[in-house]
Order: C-alpha cells, then structure tokens, then sequence
C-alpha cells in the first residue's frame, strides 16, 4: 500500500508544508512499528521542500490505521519565504492507495467444457468434442480453444490463452491505480483538515486522525 503526500496546485509554502509532514509522519509512523520507506519524491522549489512524496507501507494489515490519515492536513503559520504575505492558511493532501488484489492463475479455478469444433476440419471435428472453454472463476473471464485436433492440446491452449487474460487484467488495474494516484494531486479539498499544524515548529493543535 502506498500514502502520497502532495502540495496539489499550492504554492511553495504547500511544498514547504509537505516537507515538515513528513519528517513528522515518518517518525510517528516508526513509533508504530511500521515499515516504510520513501518510494518517490518530487522536490519543490525550496531546499527541504517537496511537490510530492509517495511512501510504501508493506504490511497491508496497517491500512485501516494509516487510512485514517486520509484527507487535508492544515499548516496554520506566516510564510517562511514571503514574510508580508497575508495568508496564513496552508493546505496539503494525503491520499491512501491500496493496491488490488492481484489475480492468481491457477489450473484448479479454471472450468473446463468440452464442446464441438464448428470450423473446417472434416468429419472428426463436428462428431467429436475436441474444442474447449476455460472459464477462471474468480473472474469470470473465459476463452475458447478449437484448433488443435486433440481436446487435450486445445485445452493446454485454452490455459494459455486464459492465462494470458488474466494478466491482462492485472495490468489494467495497476493503470488505473496510477492514473488515480496522478489525478489526485489536483484535487486537493481545502478545507475540513483531518490535522492541523501550527508555526514553524509544525506543532500539532488538533487531530481527527
């Protein structure tokens, strides 16, 4: 599972912000007991400071504590780099990523049918049932396989078609796995925080998480 920390569309105090979340996040997080470790970065304009952060979390039995964090985090403090500037309020997103279950192929969930050849092959092929259907069904997915002339070779190229199938799907999931967690870096909610931080201590004055 993955936690992306992310300044959105902020300016450079959001990235500053990222920054001094995580040093205090990871350190929480340590306290917990759990492994994490920072799988990417993307620096911001200011030393110390981040776009965006993506941790990696492998104990996927941590994800209801972790998701918890899951929401807006509020730094409430002057500007560090514009000391006139008036705004205080400074927002960043933390998203929770789980990953979907990646599909196992297995010979003992697949159902096997015999059925009959419809295509060319004289005779043999429309009295015998030499063709087959696999169905995996955890997912349903299913294929055919008739142009062996033995129902035992188009049954092992059923089982390598399904096979196939089935990685297929994991391959689209884990796309729109990351095309969610690119998405989410513009859709930062400024407001509600689940947190919120104070001064350039980033002192902790309230949690909802």
């Amino acid at each position: 599972m993955w936690i992306q920390i992310s300044s959105g569309t902020g300016p450079d105090e959001c990235e500053i912000a990222v920054g001094l979340f995580l040093k205090k996040y990871l350190n929480e997080l340590k306290c917990a007991g759990m492994d994490t470790k920072v799988v990417d970065a993307t620096p911001g304009s200011i030393p110390g400071s981040f776009k965006s952060i993506l941790l990696s979390l492998d104990n996927e039995e941590t994800y209801n504590l972790t998701k918890t964090i899951e929401g807006s985090v509020l730094w409430v403090s002057k500007s560090p780099i514009r000391p006139n500037h008036r705004r205080k309020n400074w927002f960043i997103d933390i998203k929770v990523f789980s990953e979907t279950d990646k599909l196992s192929f297995s010979e003992k969930d697949v159902r096997i049918e015999a059925m009959r050849s419809s295509g060319p092959g004289g005779q043999n092929v429309n009295k015998v049932e030499t063709a087959v259907r696999a169905v995996h069904l955890p997912t349903g997915l299913s294929v055919t396989a008739s142009e062996e002339r033995s129902q035992f070779m188009n049954k092992k190229l059923a089982l390598a078609r399904l096979s196939k199938l089935v990685e297929a799907r994991n391959e689209k999931d884990r796309g729109v796995l990351k095309k969610s967690m690119w998405t989410r870096h513009s859709e930062l909610v400024r407001g509600n925080p689940i947190r919120i931080y104070e001064g350039s201590a980033f002192k902790l004055k309230s949690k909802n998480a």
